[in-house]
């Protein structure tokens, strides 16, 4: 077999013009018998050469689209086997460096990330508290007082993208584990609520919650796992649809699962943007400050409870994101 493709190609259209002018040789010949042999022939070898061309080029293109996109996905470092001498097993075997590439890249990019927030931890531990520390004595007032609050405010919020770098880097390596139990999956929401209501009343926020028009019974799941994902998701209505000045919480059961809905009535998202609103580090145009991984970290968790996390644009303004957990019988 040639190893060049385009020749390869070449010499079969040239193979099958030969044929096809044979015939018609044979038929200004008048040796209508011959001719039928050749076209009989020719129809043959058309036959083989589009087998030979689905084995040889259609195949391996539609094995390496599906390949390039479990490594879009994140599947870095997994390999596909071609031991083609031509175009196509030279490219399969650039994807799979690249692909290699890509997977030690993302290890020290994850280990680099897991250092130094191990790293930010213990300071911002130490400001925290001493910033609370001097915000009790009487002697700090006025403008002193102000600046300590914000401090240990920045500070708190650079804990939590620490934390959530820390989570980012667990499911990365592998030691992101669930402790599944069967838990009241109401109780959790409305202890979320009720842990998060003050800072929503303080932002001026309003929290409609709806609960379930029955009891929802038992469901197998994580419950700080999933109150993580409760406060996130509330915490993202807050920052992103806070100029509602309205939050909407429902929680119902289905025939599928429970299904858990938190609303805000901001500017919601861009169209073009909502594909790419649960990948890790996405921030889109959203100017409001973060890791733009907290959604990713959830919507990993609600996976890992075989469940579906997906974020929508509501009608009349405003985003909603709509939580699915199986039933403890599915």
């Amino acid at each position: 077999m040639f190893r060049n493709l385009k020749i390869q190609l070449l010499v079969s259209s040239l193979a099958a013009l030969a044929l096809l002018l044979l015939g018609v040789w044979f038929v200004t010949r008048g040796f209508d018998g011959w001719a039928i042999v050749i076209m009989v022939a020719l129809c043959i070898y058309l036959i083989v050469l589009n087998l030979w061309f689905w084995r040889y080029v259609t195949d391996p293109i539609a094995a390496l689209t599906d390949f390039a996109k479990r490594i879009a996905q994140g599947s870095y470092g997994s390999q596909i086997d071609d031991s083609t001498d031509n175009e196509i097993g030279r490219l399969t075997a650039e994807i799979n460096d690249m692909s290699e590439k890509v997977a030690v890249a993302e290890k020290s990019r994850t280990e680099f990330i897991s250092q130094v927030s191990h790293e930010l931890r213990t300071p911002l531990t130490a400001i925290m508290g001493w910033s609370e520390t001097i915000a009790y004595d009487e002697a700090v007032q006025g403008d002193s007082l102000r600046g300590i609050h914000i401090i240990s405010k920045e500070a708190e919020r650079l804990t939590g993208m620490v934390s959530e770098l820390l989570e980012f880097t667990r499911i990365q390596d592998g030691r992101f584990n669930l402790r599944i139990e069967l838990i009241d999956i109401a109780a959790e929401l409305e202890d979320a609520l009720f842990t998060y209501g003050e800072l929503m009343r303080q932002a001026g926020v309003e929290i409609n919650y709806s609960g379930p028009p029955a009891e929802i019974p038992l469901i197998p799941g994580d419950p700080e796992r999933l109150k993580q994902v409760f406060l996130n998701v509330l915490d993202n209505a807050v920052n992103h649809g806070g100029e509602g000045k309205k939050v909407d919480v429902a929680l119902s059961a289905e025939a599928d699962g429970v299904h858990i809905s938190v609303r805000d009535y901001g500017h919601g998202i861009p169209e073009g943007e909502l594909a790419h609103v649960k990948e890790k580090f996405y921030k889109g145009s959203s100017k409001n400050r973060g890791t733009g991984i907290g959604l990713a970290v959830c919507d990993e968790i609600i996976s890992r409870h075989n469940g579906a996390l997906k974020i929508e644009n509501a009608p009349g303004g405003g985003c909603v994101v709509k939580i699915l957990l199986p039933l403890g019988s599915n």
